[in-house]
Parts: structure tokens; sequence; C-alpha cells
């Protein structure tokens, strides 16, 4: 029997990858964070000094990445490059920075599109990102869109970059935040919008397990109807 794939889409910062990670360990899933794979060619532009305003040379770049996901207990997803581990460099701020401007370019969007839909076609995927439930997987059998205030967002975000030892400012992240959502929301190529048979779960007042559980019931009936 084929296992269902669960998509969630939502706003930086809104939870998805907690929710996502967790959620696959709990059902014995894959968990796949879109995100991280527009931030590893966002990393490579950087590396390679890339124009990030020549769109076609953006697109050669991702469609020539070497670029690999693994299934980690710890990280939920390892994403390497040129069998370089880059999990714990692509959160850092000068990656921040650029990744909105990357992920808009429709030619990498459209190699990144095919790696996230080679992964799901085995099913029993648990894909987190922006666009999923709209673009990569429309027939997901479950879909999300996983949202949160900008307050709440930001207060997560810092707490997420001190961290890691990164001195922010509570103003200066939701400002970053508010920019990144207008940017996935307005862009011409796949913006972050609900899907229209997506569940809608505010996160302000649920924990990640108290979300976890909701869709653990979901899978349950979905499974019961296969």
């Amino acid at each position: 029997m084929k296992k269902i794939n669960v998509a969630i889409d939502g706003p930086a910062a809104g939870g998805k990858t907690t929710v996502a990670r967790l959620l696959a360990t709990k059902l014995g899933l894959i968990y796949v964070d879109t995100g991280m794979m527009y931030r590893a060619v966002s990393w490579q532009a950087l590396q390679d000094n890339c124009n990030l305003d020549d769109a076609e040379s953006l697109g050669k770049l991702a469609e020539g990445l070497d670029l690999r996901l693994e299934a980690d207990a710890g990280s939920g997803c390892r994403v390497y490059v040129s069998s370089k581990d880059l999990t714990d460099l692509l959160h850092e701020p000068e990656i921040n920075v650029v990744v909105p401007k990357v992920a808009a370019v429709s030619l990498v969007r459209r190699d990144m599109v095919r790696r996230q839909r080679e992964l799901a076609d085995q099913g029993g995927i648990v894909m987190a990102g922006r666009d999923i439930c709209t673009v990569v997987l429309p027939d997901a059998r479950l879909k999300y869109y996983l949202d949160a205030s900008l307050e709440e967002r930001t207060r997560r975000r810092v707490k997420d970059l001190e961290s890691s030892g990164h001195k922010v400012t509570f103003e200066e992240v939701k400002e970053q935040l508010a920019k990144r959502d207008y940017d996935d929301s307005h862009r011409s190529d796949s913006p972050l919008i609900q899907a229209p048979d997506a569940k809608y779960i505010d996160s302000d007042n649920l924990s990640a397990l108290e979300i976890v559980e909701i869709m653990i019931q979901d899978y349950q009936q979905a499974l019961s109807e296969v």
C-alpha cells in the first residue's frame, strides 16, 4: 500500500519545520524541508559570487547543484551539497537576506519542484514549505496551512537566533519577517497562499505536540479511507 503524503505550507517561523519533523518521527515517515533546498541554492550562489539579479545564471546553478537530503534523527533532515553538510550553515543571517530573492526565480523553482516531486513519488513523505499544497504536491492526501501572528513568529525566530549565538533585536527580526511575508506572498511564481482544501491551523496558542496530535488523527482517518 502506498503511504500517504502530508503537505504543510505557511509563513516563515510559523512552526512548519518543528511540526513536520515531529510528525514524520511519530508516523515513521520521511521529513523533507523544501526551504532548506532553496537555502542551499542561496548558499552556493553566495559562494560563487553569483549575480542575484541574473535569473538565468541562478537557474543554471540550481540545475547543476549536487544537492542531497538525508533523514536525520536529530535535525530531521540534513542537507548536503557536493557531499558537504551545510545543515548548520543555512540559517545564517546572510542566507536569510538573499533566499527570498533566489526562491522567487522561476528557473530555480522549476528545478527544486522537480526534485521535490521525485522525493515524494515513493509516498510516505511529510513535506514543508510555501507552495507544497498549491504547486508541488497538490494531490497530497493531507494538506495544511500552518500560521501564527507576526509577533509570535518574531518571538520564536529571535529565540532560535539567540540560541545559535546571534545578537538580534525583536524589531529587527520582525521587520525581516514582515518583508519575507510580503516577498513570499507577492512573487509572481508560486506565491505563498492557503490552498482551498488545506486545513488552516493557527499555532499561536498551540504547542507543536498539540498540532501534531491533530495531524495524527487526520492521518489515521485518511488511512482508514484508503
